[in-house]
């Protein structure tokens, strides 16, 4: 079975996402909304997006910056901005920020159906993958074998990515029950990983360490096979 292409819809206003929302299942999308920019980037972040339709302004946030932020994160979802602001200014402000299209409001459905169309249509970068059944990375042109406990270690970060896993709950989930008694074995395999797949740019994605905090996987996430 095919499963249908996920789009957001980010607005605050709930009229035009459900408009937006019907509109789109209708030709066979299925769609996800977010009226917050938290939420919105929490969805960026899970990696099941084809598309994204953002506004301009979401309430008193805005848009532009949603996109600045996806966009330093690695993400390349395709994006169209929605806005009432019509000048060359507002347009390419939109553009420099990250979107791949801009739509004034009001729009023909007719026509964002068609600009959607054009980017879905485009080929995109094939995502990493996490092989587990050989612990794998595999990305464009490079492959790295790892082994099982970084593996998982690897595969933990990248399941939530762009959140902090504090050192004391890794240690506890991929350590504790095997008998190690520092979680300073976190850091010592982050240190692995960080020299296996370096330049991790290779393969979209950053390890970070947030001090005091933890780790994050900043970036693109690899898809678990």
């Amino acid at each position: 079975m095919t499963t249908a292409p996920r789009i957001l819809i980010v607005d605050d206003d709930a009229e035009i996402t459900s408009v937006l929302s019907r509109a789109l299942a209708l030709d066979g999308y299925d769609t996800v909304i977010a009226h917050r920019i938290d939420d919105a980037l929490q969805r960026f972040r899970a990696g099941d997006l084809a598309a994204a339709i953002v506004d301009v302004m979401i309430g008193s946030d805005s848009g532009l910056d949603l996109v600045r932020r996806v966009r330093a994160e690695g993400n390349a979802t395709p994006i169209l901005m929605l806005s009432a602001l019509a000048e060359v200014a507002d347009r390419a402000a939109g553009l420099e920020a990250g979107a791949n299209d801009y739509v004034v409001k009001p729009f023909s459905f007719d026509e964002l159906l068609a600009r959607l169309k054009v980017q879905l249509s485009r080929p995109q970068k094939p995502r990493t993958r996490l092989e587990r059944a050989r612990w794998a990375v595999v990305a464009p042109g490079r492959e790295v074998v790892l082994t099982q406990r970084e593996f998982a270690l690897l595969s933990a970060l990248a399941a939530q990515p762009g959140q902090v896993h504090a050192r004391a709950d890794l240690f506890q989930t991929l350590w504790a029950g095997a008998g190690a008694s520092s979680e300073n074995v976190v850091d010592v395999y982050v240190g692995y990983l960080r020299r296996k797949l370096d330049p991790m740019s290779d393969f979209g994605f950053q390890i970070k360490t947030l001090r005091n905090r933890g780790f994050q996987l900043d970036g693109t996430p690899p898809v678990l096979d």
